[in-house]
């Protein structure tokens, strides 16, 4: 039987080809949609608004921003996972749906590996520590001798597991126990940071430090590992005194499992382009000092892997049980 069968298969494999072929003629042929797993005003939604600029000018397609924030990214997530697998729905997201999620919660309404069709990495930044002006610690170091004083006394809000993790990263390597408040993006963290509902949050850049410069929010302390250059007198967590410490995040793009692979490799095209255009980079990496980060899908699947190992670690770190 196998002698009469494989003959077959490379005709089989060639309509495959010639079928996926097809289907990447002339994409895009409609609008694109992309799916934000948060609010407007985040991070990830500005980058997507930048991106998705780009891609129209290339294509004279238009791209519409579907924000579906809440749950940690599972909403947006499984919209994408069920939709259509033709390319005219995507996911731009972060390391908290496709590397963290996954030891944050015993059960996902998805898988981040077979739901999906990795299509190309857009970006890496870094979180900036932000406190009210009124608050009692001005350093770092002071924040940490108060939390050290009053033990659970102090909050910490956080929109997205990157600034979860940041937080809880902080009180691991600085020995203080912080009381976590959880939003469905860091902009809402914020409203209520500024509010005086929570004390503290180690938000995206881009999220914190306009509330900066404005003066409604005093920067303790970048997570990178260097100053960023956008507030570079500002020092890192690190040398500010908590050793060891280094925390960031990532954006990427992903389209519905069995998506032709030809219609991934044009959206990969068209998002690559996008993020290293002068209008993005203007727009949006060097706004929020973000970093061009970009990779073909075959490099993100191998990329995420290695994330999702390395936030299962910090997971497992800072003593936090799935939920």
């Amino acid at each position: 039987m196998i002698r009469f069968r494989l003959p077959f298969l490379p005709l089989a494999l060639a309509a495959l080809l010639a079928a996926g072929g097809a289907a990447a003629q002339g994409y895009p042929e409609k609008p694109i949609t992309f799916v934000v797993p948060f609010a407007a005003g985040s991070a990830t939604d500005q980058i997507a608004r930048a991106l998705g600029n780009g891609v129209t000018a290339e294509t004279k397609q238009p791209v519409v921003i579907d924000n579906k924030a809440g749950a940690s990214g599972f909403i947006a997530s499984q919209q994408v996972a069920k939709a259509a697998p033709d390319g005219y729905t995507v996911l731009i997201t972060t390391n908290t749906t496709h590397a963290a999620n996954e030891h944050l919660f015993k059960k996902l309404p998805y898988d981040p590996v077979k739901d999906y069709a990795p299509v190309a990495a857009l970006g890496k930044g870094g979180q900036i520590m932000v406190v009210r002006p009124d608050f009692p610690a001005k350093t770092v170091a002071e924040f940490v001798a108060l939390a050290k004083k009053e033990p659970g006394k102090h909050s910490f809000g956080s929109g997205s597991s990157s600034s979860r993790m940041a937080g809880e990263l902080l009180q691991q390597l600085a020995g203080i126990k912080l009381l976590h408040v959880p939003y469905k993006s860091n902009p809402l963290a914020v409203t209520d940071l500024l509010g005086g509902q929570i004390d503290m949050m180690i938000t995206d850049t881009a999220t914190g430090l306009p509330q900066v410069k404005a003066g409604k929010l005093r920067a303790l302390g970048v997570s990178s590992a260097a100053r960023s250059p956008l507030a570079p007198d500002v020092p890192t967590i690190a040398e500010a005194g908590v050793k060891g410490y280094e925390m960031g995040y990532w954006f990427a793009a992903y389209a519905p499992a069995k998506t032709p692979p030809a219609v991934v490799k044009r959206l990969n095209e068209l998002l690559v382009k996008a993020a290293k255009s002068d209008a993005a980079k203007k727009a949006f990496y060097e706004p929020t000092g973000t970093e061009v980060f970009t990779s073909t899908p075959e490099e993100l699947a191998k990329f995420q892997a290695a994330e999702s190992q390395k936030w299962g670690r910090i997971v497992k770190a800072a003593g936090i049980e799935a939920e």
